[in-house]
């Protein structure tokens, strides 16, 4: 696994567009290892039928603790290379919220608020699903950078299934960006808000993320979100 450190300068590319890819995030053996994970109802909490909901078609699984070893190493090795830029971004935007340096220790603030539930999710697509735009907040507590990574292989496993994010800039129209991932890749994308530097000064811009709809196949995705639900 590699994490930010390799990466040629991530914090400037979150800074320009809110989103950063990790090539290679995970290797593709690792990819099916976890793919096969999804019909092994045990290591789930919950499903959601997204149809049900309104959420776009498709399925998604949230793991339950303990978590596999793989998805856990991946949440505590990539929580610390993001913590800066996380508290970074807050103090322009003057708010008071840091985060502290290790996973645990925010973990114990988002237990403390009640926020016990893990958020690291399995989600799978087949031809004619789609994930509609939205934000993933589960609480008060929320950490404001999350990482998906691509398990299938575009063109070979399935087609479509674009990952996409919107960003609202005030008194602007939105603008929509296309990630390309390759299996294994993750992408590093804002939860809700990040800070925009324009001519008066620093600004809130609202960020949205989907999958458009998928073709044919099957595409699977690893989320791992940094802030426990309620």
């Amino acid at each position: 696994m590699r994490t930010m450190g390799a990466m040629t300068d991530p914090e400037a590319a979150l800074d320009l567009n809110g989103w950063t890819i990790l090539k290679q995030a995970i290797a593709p053996s690792q990819c099916r290892a976890l793919i096969d994970m999804y019909t092994d109802e045990k290591r789930f909490r919950s499903t959601v039928t997204m149809a049900r909901h309104g959420f776009g078609r498709g399925e998604y699984r949230y793991f339950a603790y303990p978590l596999p070893p793989p998805v856990d190493a991946l949440r505590a090795a990539l929580y610390p290379t993001l913590v800066a830029t996380a508290n970074r971004w807050n103090e322009t935007l003057k708010s008071e919220t840091r985060y502290p340096a290790s996973l645990p220790a925010f973990l114990k603030r988002c237990h403390e608020a009640g926020q016990r539930q893990p958020t690291p999710l399995l989600l799978k697509y087949g031809p004619g699903d789609y994930n509609c735009l939205h934000q993933d907040l589960y609480g008060e507590q929320v950490f404001p950078l999350q990482v998906a990574i691509l398990l299938s292989a575009p063109g070979k496993d399935f087609t479509g299934g674009e990952f996409v994010l919107t960003e609202q800039r005030p008194r602007m129209q939105s603008r929509a960006s296309v990630v390309p991932l390759e299996q294994g890749d993750g992408v590093v994308f804002t939860v809700n808000h990040r800070p925009v530097t324009g001519s008066r000064g620093p600004y809130r811009v609202t960020m949205r993320h989907g999958v458009s709809t998928v073709l044919s196949g099957a595409r699977f995705t690893l989320g791992i979100i940094f802030h426990d639900a309620k």
